[in-house]
């Protein structure tokens, strides 16, 4: 990983304003930033291990661990609440066996949250493996659930 954030930073700089961009850079190559190379990104970017830790623990949406083979995330923004967005969480968590946050033992399914998919007119929404699914309800985690066990 050392050699590819050398690489990664000789092609786009070094400068602070980096940070976020190799962070999705790394996650996008091997699925997560762990945390044994935050000292290698802090040295590469010339900033604080507390920073790099900072910035990976703020947004929700690295992962600090590999995820599942299906990655599955559902809304938790206002709209999709207001449309029941928490009854479905609840059935997605009993439906596909993983509790919300987390990775189901067998390694082939996470359920994560996601905050605001910009689909509010038609929620509930989720991601399934990058791809939208909105107006979920029963039968389309029954239809998610049957896609993820493929």
């Amino acid at each position: 990983m050392e050699e590819f954030i050398g690489a990664w930073t000789a092609r786009h700089g070094k400068s602070r304003d980096r940070l976020l961009p190799l962070l999705h850079a790394i996650q996008e190559e091997v699925g997560y930033v762990d945390d044994a190379i935050v000292p290698a990104i802090a040295q590469a970017l010339n900033l604080s291990r507390a920073d790099v830790h900072g910035v990976i623990t703020f947004y929700h949406d690295f992962r600090r661990a590999a995820p599942g083979r299906h990655v599955v995330k559902l809304c938790r923004a206002e709209s999709c609440q207001a449309r029941g967005g928490a009854a479905i969480e609840e059935a997605a968590a009993r439906r596909l066996g993983v509790p919300m946050g987390e990775t189901r033992a067998d390694g082939q399914l996470s359920l994560e949250p996601v905050y605001c998919l910009g689909l509010c007119a038609i929620g509930p929404n989720a991601l399934v493996d990058g791809r939208p699914v909105a107006r979920v309800d029963a039968a389309a985690l029954e239809r998610i659930a049957a896609e993820v066990a493929a």
